[in-house]
């Protein structure tokens, strides 16, 4: 039986309507089916599907195109569903799975896609799917890839989550794993090999030391962090061992590009007798917030701005030129806890946010 979601209704209810449509990544086809057929009944959109993902755009011929994005996906339920209205430290809010991450900013593209028939600029509504698994299989990488063309526009706005605040661009993340090398021996013989964990005591001590940049990029300072994440070493307890590893996660800003991020590690660990090998590694987003578009939506809400120390796919839009930002309902503190749920104000001040800066 088909699902309807009414456009109309009011954008928390609509939250708690998409909410209970079980969609952890990998079964989005009931949501896509519903998000393709409510925005189908619009004259003033064209609808376009790429497998579990839903594009929609006006054609009204204006002289810029905003994107406006968010995952219609989410992690696994944890008995979270469905969703409640609850009041929680005397504030209404919606509670259940995906409140926060991200159907809350979802509901509020889906209802402003639908009143918004002649906004200040041309839009492209985006609804994608596989945002919260492997990055092989998200939605906006493949809409990149077989349509380029649904991803063409001046500026873009990713509504996860940022507790109502603009959060210009993202930081890029890069891990490296650094290893040491040693000979095995019997540890009552210690003398006869050599000890590759204590060959990471050095790599450790440079991380310890390391003083974090704090980089200003478009008007943001972007705060970086270089950490050990991950240790591991030794095959017994009666064994010296051979072999030592560390991994190393770099956040870094985003007027760095990663051959720029994975020459400043291989300088921070120069010299010691390690290996540094790169094993995953994305580049950042610049906020952008000194385009026209941008300075637009803050004249027109007056909303704080701070940067995004986290990576977002507001990167995916970057890559292809196009600054971003991130703007919607809830805590990302929140997303994927037991106990998500997004304050029903901010999905109110969310949409209306939006609403005034593309009517004005």
């Amino acid at each position: 039986m088909a699902i309807h979601l009414d456009l109309t209704s009011d954008a928390a209810q609509l939250t708690k309507s998409i909410c209970d449509i079980l969609s952890v990544s990998g079964t989005e086809t009931a949501l896509a089916d519903a998000i393709e057929a409510a925005l189908g009944q619009y004259d003033h959109l064209k609808v376009t599907r790429n497998a579990d993902a839903i594009v929609a755009q006006t054609q009204l011929g204006r002289a810029s195109r905003i994107i406006i994005a968010g995952h219609i996906d989410t992690v696994p339920v944890a008995d979270n569903l469905p969703t409640e209205f609850r009041e929680i430290g005397g504030e209404q809010h919606l509670w259940g799975r995906g409140t926060v991450d991200m159907k809350a900013g979802v509901a509020v593209q889906l209802k402003l896609a639908a009143e918004l028939t002649a906004p200040n600029v041309d839009l492209t509504w985006i609804f994608y799917d596989h945002e919260e698994v492997d990055a092989s299989l998200n939605g906006m990488g493949r809409i990149a890839r077989t349509q380029p063309e649904l991803l063409a526009g001046d500026f873009a706005v990713l509504c996860e989550p940022t507790g109502a605040v603009i959060e210009g661009g993202c930081n890029g993340t890069m891990r490296v794993e650094v290893t040491t090398a040693g000979v095995k021996a019997h540890s009552a013989r210690a003398w006869m090999g050599k000890n590759a964990i204590h060959g990471l005591s050095p790599v450790l001590d440079r991380l310890a030391g390391y003083e974090s940049l704090e980089i200003a990029v478009d008007g943001l300072v972007y705060r970086e962090s270089l950490n050990a994440v991950l240790i591991s070493g030794g095959i017994a307890t009666n064994v010296i061992p051979d072999a030592g590893k560390v991994t190393v996660n770099y956040r870094f800003a985003p007027s760095k590009s990663e051959a720029e991020a994975e020459a400043h590690l291989r300088e921070v660990f120069a010299g010691l007798d390690a290996t540094v090998t790169v094993t995953d590694s994305s580049a950042g987003a610049r906020p952008g917030m000194d385009q026209p578009a941008a300075l637009a939506f803050v004249a027109a809400t007056g909303l704080e701005v701070r940067p995004k120390y986290g990576w977002t796919d507001v990167a995916r839009f970057s890559a292809l030129g196009i600054p971003a930002i991130n703007f919607g309902p809830g805590d990302p503190n929140k997303a994927h806890a037991d106990d998500e749920s997004v304050p029903v104000a901010q999905i109110y001040a969310c949409e209306e946010a939006l609403r005034k800066w593309l009517s004005a």
